[in-house]
């Protein structure tokens, strides 16, 4: 998968993600033209289908609202590649159908860099500096998940299969 990157730091929480005046939006569409509103006013007009979130340590902290997973599923993000993560919102990023990569290297990737990822060989390839970032693979039955586009579309597949 190809992307660029778009970047941000450390303690990125729920409400810079997906701000909390906005909680009474469900549909998807409406959601994703708020996404890191707070953080970056102009993400919703930079960000493209299939690009990437790089940020540092504890990513999604803050709120359990999947909102914050839901609104960047929304907008097209196909990764999130974090130094760490809250625990709940790898989760919700998971159910959401978005890939929760964790290297300690993302230092190594500029905001705007072309990013391409291997995920089978735990591979980031970052064409615009031409280096190569490693990343724990993600176990088969989470590849599932995010394979089947999040836990509900994978949850009626494996109800379906019965």
């Amino acid at each position: 998968m190809k992307g660029r990157a778009w970047k941000y730091g450390d303690d990125i929480n729920t409400d810079l993600i997906f701000p909390g005046r906005y909680l009474h939006i469900f549909e998807r569409e409406e959601m994703a033209k708020h996404a890191m509103e707070d953080l970056d006013p102009k993400f919703r007009e930079k960000v493209q289908e299939g690009d990437f979130i790089v940020a540092g340590k504890n990513f999604g902290c803050g709120s359990s609202r999947e909102q914050a997973a839901t609104c960047l599923r929304a907008v097209g993000i196909g990764a999130i590649i974090a130094k760490s993560y809250a625990r709940i919102f790898y989760r919700n990023a998971i159910n959401q159908g978005i890939l929760p990569l964790t290297t300690s290297e993302t230092d190594m990737i500029g905001d705007g860099d072309e990013l391409e990822i291997e995920v089978e060989m735990g591979e980031i390839r970052d064409l615009t500096r031409g280096k190569t970032i490693r990343f724990e693979p993600l176990p088969s039955f989470i590849m599932e998940i995010i394979k089947d586009g999040g836990l509900i579309p994978h949850t009626k597949k494996r109800l379906r299969e019965r």
